[in-house]
């Protein structure tokens, strides 16, 4: 009796034991879950696998952030139908449910599933007069990424600096100098008392020949970092500690003098590329998850260079391709996105970065050398977060090239100012980074904000990271020679 005791027993610890113990979920389901925008179930599986103590501290870092990722899609997305659809009547009364679906289908009105529920892109609305060209018609004032007065302010300042370069025969022209002001307030209670919080803030680079003359005038912290040129992302770092109830203001000035950049060459003035150069290789190559030579980059490079074979050309054929197919329209963040230009092409639609990443990876996959710049446009009256590029021409070297600010199509016929951006840069800018998701100095311990950019600044403390939304940023511009 003793011995069928203790075999049942064991047979129950045994089937008990079966019963606590779980199997770790598979990544592929966990993706697949997160594809079809089952979130919270996804979210369930990560933690399951988080439990786990054989994965390494780096997958942590990246199950973590996948959680996070969709809780920032989620911010991303939060407009129902019937808003969107208040929305699109006020311009658009005699809409019909077909138009609402062939938008829905073409993206043009940005929408996921979101555990089941059918959720809109908080720009969609807006985003749906600026994308199709047919629900333009019905909006009173469409614009593209430009505001019409800064359309107006280029259309008069391009041709001023295209005379002005061929007048002194000098790339490095018509110098702005200006004092700016940069504020970034961690709202009240967003960190406990007591706690130290850690701020990136942008900061003009000083590796650039378009900027000099850089001077910090003042700083709101005692202690602050100013990180090295050899970091791609140039920044001021301070510390402070949180007061309860109060917002805590980190600040600095600074003043610096930028010049605008001409290049007036021709397209037989490029040479042959020496393909055996380091920089050659390095900036005609695939770089993941962003710059990859995928079919439909190959197809869209085929579409738009056909059959020519100079690189300045073929350059700025892409450029002409992407202004003319791809609209700009507000963007979701960035780190929400797995392959921007690949969303640019499936879209039909950018922002700023978005179209210069397109016009980057497209460029490395026609043999032409391309790499990312960014920082602020400080146009009066229009600044703002600014993304561009830069393209290599052999004999020529390295020239700025501005994808989203299009052709200056009020200079048709003046074929320097026409194609201004695709080989120069006007002086109104803020020159902050030179690569795409760099390091930041100090070290970032928790997930950045924004993992492909840096313009807006960082914030953290022991506890994680502050998201957008939880602090505000500032810049003010005084212009000193205008």
């Amino acid at each position: 009796m003793r011995n069928i005791s203790l075999i049942i027993l064991s047979t129950l610890l045994f089937a008990c034991g079966e019963s606590l113990s779980y199997k770790m979920p598979d990544k592929d389901l966990i993706n697949k879950t997160i594809e079809k925008g089952d979130f919270t179930e996804a979210s369930k599986m990560i933690r399951l696998y988080l439990a786990s103590d054989t994965i390494s501290d780096t997958e942590r870092w990246q199950m973590n952030f996948l959680i996070e990722k969709m809780d920032r899609i989620r911010i991303d997305f939060t407009r129902r139908d019937t808003s969107v659809i208040n929305y699109i009547k006020r311009h658009h009364p005699e809409v019909t449910a077909e138009e609402i679906t062939a938008w829905e289908k073409s993206n043009a009105l940005e929408n996921m599933i979101i555990d089941g529920e059918k959720l809109y892109f908080n720009s969609a609305p807006r985003n749906l007069f600026r994308i199709d060209s047919l629900a333009a018609k019905y909006f009173q004032h469409p614009n593209g990424g430009q505001s019409d007065s800064l359309n107006r302010f280029l259309a008069w300042h391009i041709p001023q600096l295209v005379a002005e370069a061929k007048k002194v025969k000098k790339e490095l022209i018509s110098p702005i100098k200006m004092n700016v002001t940069y504020t970034l307030t961690v709202k009240p209670g967003e960190v406990p008392a007591g706690e130290v919080i850690r701020v990136w803030m942008p900061y003009p680079r000083t590796d650039v020949k378009a900027h000099t003359g850089i001077a910090l005038l003042s700083v709101s912290q005692p202690e602050y970092i100013i990180s090295p040129d050899t970091y791609d992302h140039k920044t001021i770092y301070m510390e402070g500690v949180a007061v309860e109830g109060e917002p805590l203001v980190f600040s600095y000035r600074f003043t610096y003098t930028s010049y605008a950049q001409v290049h007036l060459f021709e397209a037989n003035d490029v040479k042959e590329f020496n393909k055996e150069s380091a920089d050659y290789t390095k900036y005609t190559s695939e770089r993941a998850p962003h710059i990859l030579f995928t079919e439909n980059i190959k197809n869209a490079v085929n579409e738009a260079v056909g059959d020519e074979t100079n690189p300045y050309l073929k350059a700025r054929k892409i450029y002409e391709w992407i202004d003319s197919n791809f609209p700009w329209a507000s963007a979701r963040e960035y780190s929400t996105i797995d392959n921007i230009p690949e969303y640019v092409l499936a879209n039909r639609h950018g922002d700023c970065g978005q179209v210069s990443l397109l016009f980057i990876t497209m460029a490395r996959c026609a043999g032409i050398p391309a790499r990312w710049q960014s920082g602020w446009m400080m146009h009066p009256g229009n600044k703002n977060l600014h993304d561009w590029a830069e393209a290599y021409f052999e004999g020529i070297g390295w020239v700025p090239v501005d994808q989203s600010f299009g052709r200056v199509k009020e200079s048709k016929g003046d074929d320097d100012s026409f194609y201004f951006f695709t080989k120069g840069l006007d002086a109104y800018r803020l020159i902050v980074n030179n690569d795409i998701s760099q390091p930041l100095y100090p070290a970032k311990i928790h997930p950045r904000s924004e993992t492909v950019d840096f313009q807006r600044g960082e914030v953290e403390w022991r506890g994680g990271n502050l998201y957008f939304g939880r602090w505000r940023y500032n810049m003010d511009i005084e212009y000193l020679n205008q």
